[in-house]
């Protein structure tokens, strides 16, 4: 198989699955390095194939689905001790994280995929995080982020609000 099949194989395995698919996942399955499989997802975003990389892993976005979810940006501010509690608070509230955003005094605007919908999304980015030692997007603005979330109803995004005031997650002047 030449890397134009591989990379149209790769395209066919995140059209199957609507989670996250890790690189090295593909990469054992066409036993490839995983920087391979890297290049190939980058060249295939370069033309244009909406693909999005998650801390779980690569998903296909399709813009073209009807969704009856709702979607809105909110600015929170948090130590990272506070991470999992803001977190929770949003999933366990009938919403879903799809990105992080900072703004960064040299590079502008910063964006990190997230794709987290459950508890155990939540644990699985925690978990990368630690294994990782990384550290969040937010710690770059003193704890200052926007999240776009993902919300089942008017009702859950309001839920959402509530707890996170409540916690002094919540960034409001």
């Amino acid at each position: 198989m030449d890397a134009a099949q591989r990379r149209q194989k790769i395209l066919g395995i995140l059209k199957q699955n609507s989670q996250p698919v890790s690189a090295s996942t593909i990469a054992n399955q066409f036993k490839v390095s995983r920087q391979i499989i890297v290049g190939d997802v980058a060249l295939l975003r370069a033309a244009n194939v909406a693909i999005s990389a998650t801390p779980r892993g690569y998903i296909l976005v399709d813009g073209s689905k009807e969704t009856n979810q709702i979607t809105r940006t909110i600015a929170c501010r948090h130590s990272r001790e506070n991470l999992a509690e803001e977190l929770y608070a949003i999933v366990d509230n009938g919403c879903g994280l799809i990105d992080v955003i900072v703004e960064h005094a040299v590079y502008g605007q910063i964006s990190g995929q997230l794709h987290i919908f459950s508890r155990y999304d939540a644990d699985c980015f925690l978990e990368k995080l630690e294994k990782d030692h990384a550290s969040p997007l937010c710690d770059l603005t003193g704890g200052v982020h926007l999240h776009t979330i993902s919300c089942q109803s008017e009702e859950a995004y309001q839920r959402v609000l509530a707890v996170l005031k409540e916690k002094g997650i919540l960034f409001s002047k």
